[in-house]
């Protein structure tokens, strides 16, 4: 399969280098005949169930995502189609971080699991995969409104401050969701994963930022509701894809509550079904309530709020000078003057950046040990300096090649020769010193002049604080990923055989022809994997509609008839493959 470089779609093609980490091949040649009859079950149940439910026209929305019934799709043909409406997708290993997840999502490219749920998780998987991700989300991109909310949260998002607590909970999540999607998973090593999670998300302390925007993404995107609490539809991608969860959210036990900025209130757990669901009236009212969340956040608020939200996260973060300058690295300290913050410090590599461009000279390896610089108002002066005009600068006796002793009201004076002054944007935003000197109002040294020139950062005020480096990319800030990979199954011989007992169905279906090797089909099944019922499923349905070997229909009818009964996990499926036997989706819909 083709590379992501590959793919003739702009928003593939804008993705940043620290996103693009994330990125694998899908490996199209590497699904089995079983992997697409799981892929055409589920979506002929999602088809016969969500044509009902669903808020947005199914088989449209399928089309204009490049998705069809009847395969896995192609991340070619996905791209082709979405390049359309003006996204795109990239195919990863099972989940990626929250922070990296909301990026592509502000970049406007969805994020494919390549991988796809077993037979034996055919209902529903705790772990990402092509059905979840693509007949989930991809469908509802079309809607404008809806797309338009997805990658504005996206960009809200990818500011979030997230913990270490937080990166801790999704390793032990992914861990777990792997777990669950390995055949014959040990018992025991499943218990320890579920008791990980559990731990971590007693051991979380205050909710983050990340985390709280994930509940909203989580009750609104994976799985909201829209219309009145009466009458709701389906358009989550958790509840698109689950053809058990759809059907049983629906129910009385299933709380409906209207979607406010109260969702924030209500953790969730990954693996297990949602015992309420939130109802939006409509996709304004999911902006407005992000909105609201978005107005208590450090990117928005900034000030000594923000700058203790980056010290506490103990991540890369970046503030933001009200002269546009913005400080990358791991915060550690902040002074206070009056409730603003009157001087901030960063230790080990740092960055200056503007607009997220890096300033030329002002990379992580210049600023290697950490970045520190006052924040405020001269002494003597209501003009904050970044807005003084050349005139101004000279009457304060700022001037490159002049000795300066600038004194802010906070107490703070800087003292040195001025090497140069770096404007942009219209105001001052950097004055570099040699031979400075840096104290407090006590007396106590800040920057001594034996640590080299001194850069000192320009504005009165931190406007905003986010986390992550402004530009990323020159910072070569690599997004935390995790080690864990997914698992992938190496097929013995007898499941091979099986593969091609699928695969002989499939192409009689796409080709027509005589059905008299289907007797041969079905005696293979039944002497070699007699558990199986699916592939029993697809000859029945071949075999009746088109009225052919009925004492060979009957026989497998009265199979899955008894398994049905004898095996509880299959009742529902069988019974609900039988159905659709029945009563057939039209076939256009399905090429």
């Amino acid at each position: 399969m083709s590379r992501f470089n590959d793919f003739n779609n702009p928003q593939v093609a804008a993705l940043p280098a620290h996103l693009k980490q994330f990125i694998v091949d899908q490996h199209y040649e590497h699904y089995t005949p079983v992997d697409h009859a799981v892929w055409r079950y589920v979506m002929r149940q999602n088809y016969s169930y969500l044509k009902d439910v669903a808020y947005y026209p199914y088989i449209p929305g399928l089309q204009k995502a490049g998705l069809t019934i009847e395969k896995i799709p192609s991340l070619q043909e996905m791209n082709d189609a979405l390049g359309k409406i003006g996204w795109g997708a990239v195919t990863v290993d099972g989940f990626i971080p929250p922070a990296a997840f909301m990026e592509y999502q502000a970049y406007r490219v969805l994020v494919i699991a390549a991988d796809i749920r077993q037979l034996n998780h055919i209902e529903y998987t705790p772990a990402p995969d092509i059905i979840h991700e693509s007949a989930g989300h991809a469908p509802i991109i079309a809607d404008k409104d809806y797309h338009n909310y997805l990658s504005y949260f996206g960009s809200i998002g990818a500011k979030a401050m997230f913990s270490a607590q937080d990166f801790e909970l999704y390793e032990a999540i992914r861990a777990l969701s792997i777990l669950k999607e390995m055949p014959n998973a040990d018992a025991e090593a499943i218990k320890k994963a579920e008791e990980r999670v559990d731990w971590q998300q007693a051991n979380m302390g205050e909710p983050s930022e990340m985390a709280l925007l994930s509940r909203l993404h989580w009750w609104t995107v994976e799985y909201g509701l829209i219309g009145s609490l009466d009458d709701p539809k389906i358009y989550g991608a958790g509840l698109l894809s689950s053809i058990g969860e759809s059907a049983s959210c629906m129910k009385d036990n299933v709380t409906k509550l209207h979607y406010t900025i109260d969702a924030v209130k209500y953790p969730y757990d990954i693996t297990k079904t949602q015992p309420q669901l939130f109802v939006t009236p409509t996709f304004q009212n999911l902006i407005d309530v992000l909105e609201q969340f978005a107005d208590s956040m450090s990117f928005r608020r900034g000030g000594i709020y923000g700058m203790q939200k980056a010290i506490d996260s103990k991540n890369t973060c970046t503030a933001v000078y009200s002269s546009g300058l913005q400080v990358s690295g791991t915060f550690t300290d902040v002074m206070i003057e009056n409730g603003s913050p009157a001087f901030i410090k960063t230790t080990g590599p740092s960055a200056l950046a503007f607009n997220n461009k890096q300033l030329k000279g002002h990379g992580r390896d210049y600023h290697k040990d950490g970045f520190s610089s006052p924040v405020g108002l001269l002494k003597g002066y209501d003009k904050p300096l970044e807005d003084f005009s050349t005139d101004e600068l000279t009457t304060a006796g700022i001037g490159k090649g002049r000795e300066a002793k600038l004194e802010y009201k906070s107490g703070i004076a800087v003292s040195g020769k001025i090497k140069n002054i770096h404007t942009d944007g219209g105001k001052t935003q950097l004055i570099t010193f040699t031979n400075c000197t840096v104290i407090d109002e006590k007396g106590a040294i800040l920057f001594d002049p034996a640590w080299g020139d001194y850069d000192m950062a320009v504005g009165e005020r931190i406007v905003s604080v986010f986390c992550g480096a402004a530009d990323k990319d020159a910072f070569l800030e690599v997004a935390l990923k995790s080690q864990t990979n997914t698992h992938h199954t190496e097929y013995d011989s007898r499941t091979r055989e099986l593969h091609k007992l699928y695969q002989q169905v499939r192409n009689r279906r796409q080709t027509g022809g005589d059905l008299g090797f289907l007797g041969n089909v079905w005696m293979m099944l039944q002497k070699y994997h007699h558990d199986d019922w699916l592939c029993a499923l697809e000859i029945l349905e071949l075999l009746e509609h088109e009225n052919a070997e009925p004492a060979l229909a009957a026989e497998i009818r009265q199979f899955l008839i008894a398994k049905a009964a004898s095996q509880p996990e299959y009742r529902k499926l069988i019974d609900d493959g039988l159905y659709l036997i029945a009563n057939p989706i039209e076939e256009k819909l399905v090429v």
